[in-house]
């Protein structure tokens, strides 16, 4: 029995396909859920639903039992509540005899060391934490989404270009899509125990490439603009991210531009036994219609 945890988000729904894609029974998964209203999809392909909260300890004992293997999807709570819900899974898991916890973590130069403080701490304890206890871990060092890449570079970017302060800074974007397939890997085959994977794209792109890959994309010359901060942060308040996700958003851009993300480390291709789609062919896949 494997659990997914965040099973209703992005990485959780994509890691259940992923399993589901490797032959994996949809009896044999079972997905944590907070809100049980937004877990009908997953009921009708035939996933059990659990009914669990990070900070509710007895809930997770509860939906724990019978397990065997765990994907502890990293808390999208408050920042400053995550290291403690971490610990509340990893604890509840031990308790209920989990044999191995698989973790979504961060790629980044230094975790410690970052930049970004407090935004990525929690996965640097995280993982301190997993080391330190008695059941088998894999960490999955996730980059940057490169879905994301719509939601950072502006609005309309045919007549406005990619607008970002990110500076010179390269990322190795990977799709979200190919990192739930690593996971759904090291979750079906053995070997992986006690291990630390980067799951990154083999080549980092800045995001004046990006601009000349979409220009390629769409046929039309995309400019590369850098706003001030604050003008950034006016425009995705203004586009609907609320006062604190906009500062949030706008501190990854200040870690993208001093180099952080680009690690130069990929295990992508040693778990996918493939390289993995270019940002190229991603970027396709969206902006291609535009034109």
């Amino acid at each position: 029995m494997i659990l997914v945890t965040g099973a209703t988000g992005n990485l959780g729904k994509a890691s259940i396909d992923s399993l589901l894609k490797r032959g994996i029974t949809p009896s044999d998964i079972t997905a944590l859920v907070r809100d049980e209203t937004k877990a009908a999809e997953l009921r009708s392909k035939g996933i059990k639903i659990k009914v669990g909260d990070y900070q509710n300890y007895d809930s997770l004992k509860s939906a724990f039992h019978g397990v065997d293997k765990l994907l502890l999807v990293s808390s999208s709570s408050d920042i400053v509540y995550r290291f403690e819900q971490h610990k509340n899974v990893i604890n509840a898991a031990r308790e209920t005899g989990i044999g191995h916890i698989v973790y979504t973590s961060f790629d980044m130069k230094n975790l410690k060391q970052s930049i970004m403080g407090a935004d990525v701490q929690y996965h640097a304890s995280t993982a301190d934490y997993l080391k330190q206890i008695d059941i088998p871990y894999t960490l999955m060092d996730n980059t940057m989404y490169a879905d994301m890449i719509p939601l950072l570079s502006g609005k309309d970017i045919l007549n406005n270009g990619v607008s970002i302060p990110a500076g010179d800074g390269k990322t190795p974007f990977l799709p979200i899509a190919e990192m739930a397939e690593a996971t759904a890997v090291v979750l079906t085959t053995p070997g992986h125990e006690n291990k630390e994977y980067v799951i990154a794209a083999e080549t980092a792109f800045s995001f004046s490439e990006i601009a000349e890959l979409l220009s390629d994309i769409t046929g039309k010359t995309i400019t590369y603009i850098q706003p001030e901060i604050s003008l950034y942060i006016a425009w995705l308040i203004q586009s609907g991210a609320s006062e604190d996700d906009a500062a949030y958003i706008s501190r990854f851009c200040g870690a993208i531009a001093k180099g952080e993300f680009d690690t130069n480390k990929s295990d992508i291709r040693k778990l996918l036994g493939r390289s993995p789609m270019t940002l190229v062919d991603f970027l396709r896949t969206i902006y291609s219609k535009l034109t």
